[in-house]
C-alpha cells in the first residue's frame, strides 16, 4: 500500500542516517525536516499570502529584475524562490536539509539555483538581497550558532544591499499558543503539542502512519523586536523599517502576525 511504501522508505532513511550521523547532525532540524512527514504537516501554507508577501516586498524595495540577486538563506523546498524567479529575478537557494534541496533543485533554471548549505556559517557569495524567510531563524540552542546567521547575512550582502528577516510575533504566539490538537491528513494522524519554556516555543509532533508511530521536535527561540535589534546592532547592521504582516502594515507587539524586518549594512 502506499501507506506501507512510505513508511518503509522512511524507516531505511533513519537506518541509514543513523548510522552516519554525528552528534551535531542529530540536532532537530536536520532530521525533522528531511522527513515526508514535515512536508505532509505544513503542506496546506497558504502560497497565495506567501505570493502576496513577495510583491509586496518587491515594490516597497522596489527592487530591479535586470541588477538585483537574491539570496534565499534556508529556503526550504524553494516555494519563494522559485516565485521571486517566476517574477524575473536572479535567485540562489541554499539550506541545510538535503531533502528540500533535491527537492527545490527540480525547478531550478539558468537564473534559479540550489546549494546545501549550513546558514551559520560564511556563504561566499553576495547579492544586492538576502532574504530569511518564514521563520527560519532560532533553531539553535547555542545563541552564538543564531547570531552567526545574522553575520551570514551581512557577509552575504553586497554594499548598500538589504537584508529581510520575517519572524514570528512572538510575543503574539506566546499569548495565542494552542497547547493540544490532533488532526488526520493523507492516511496520517499528526497529534502536536505546544509549549513555552525557557524562551523556547516548543512543538511535540507525533506522526501516526499505520502501525508505527514516530516522534519529532520543533523548537525556535522566542526573539522579540528588541532581540533582534540588538543582533542586528552587533553585527553592524542598520534597521531600516519594521512591519507586522505581509500586507506590510505597521508592527504592533500584541496585535501583529509577524514580525518583518528590514536592514542594510553600516558599511
Amino acid at each position: 500500500s502506499k501507506i506501507f511504501s512510505r513508511c518503509q522508505k522512511y524507516s531505511i532513511f533513519v537506518r541509514v542516517r543513523s548510522k552516519y550521523m554525528t552528534k551535531e547532525n542529530q540536532m532537530w532540524f536536520q532530521s525533522w525536516f528531511n522527513t515526508p512527514y514535515y512536508h505532509i504537516l505544513y503542506k496546506n501554507r497558504d502560497y497565495k499570502e506567501a505570493e502576496l508577501f513577495i510583491k509586496n516586498l518587491v515594490h516597497y524595495l522596489n527592487l530591479d529584475t535586470q541588477s538585483d540577486s537574491i539570496l534565499d538563506l534556508a529556503c526550504g523546498q524553494g516555494r519563494h524562490s522559485i516565485f521571486l524567479n517566476s517574477l524575473g529575478f536572479k535567485v540562489k537557494g541554499i539550506d541545510l536539509s538535503e531533502k528540500s534541496i533535491e527537492n527545490a533543485t527540480k525547478n531550478a533554471t539558468n537564473s534559479l539555483s540550489f546549494e546545501v548549505h549550513d546558514m551559520r556559517t560564511f556563504y561566499d557569495s553576495q547579492f544586492e538581497v538576502v532574504l530569511n524567510l518564514f521563520t527560519s531563524f532560532g533553531y539553535f540552542d547555542d545563541e552564538s550558532d543564531n547570531q552567526n546567521v545574522i553575520r551570514t547575512i551581512k557577509t552575504s550582502l553586497k554594499p548598500n544591499g538589504i537584508g529581510v528577516i520575517d519572524f514570528m510575533n512572538s510575543p503574539q504566539v506566546i499569548d495565542n499558543l494552542v497547547a493540544e490538537n490532533s488532526f488526520t491528513t493523507d492516511s496520517l494522524t499528526f497529534n502536536l503539542k505546544r509549549d513555552y519554556t525557557d524562551g523556547l516555543v516548543n512543538k511535540s509532533i507525533e506522526v501516526v502512519d499505520g502501525d508505527q508511530t514516530f516522534q519529532f521536535k520543533e523548537k525556535v527561540r522566542a526573539y522579540t523586536f528588541e532581540d533582534f535589534k540588538s543582533m542586528l546592532s552587533i553585527a553592524g547592521l542598520h534597521l531600516l523599517d519594521c512591519f507586522g504582516s505581509y500586507q506590510l502594515d505597521p508592527y504592533n507587539k500584541k496585535t501583529s502576525d509577524r514580525l518583518i524586518l528590514i536592514f542594510m549594512s553600516n558599511d
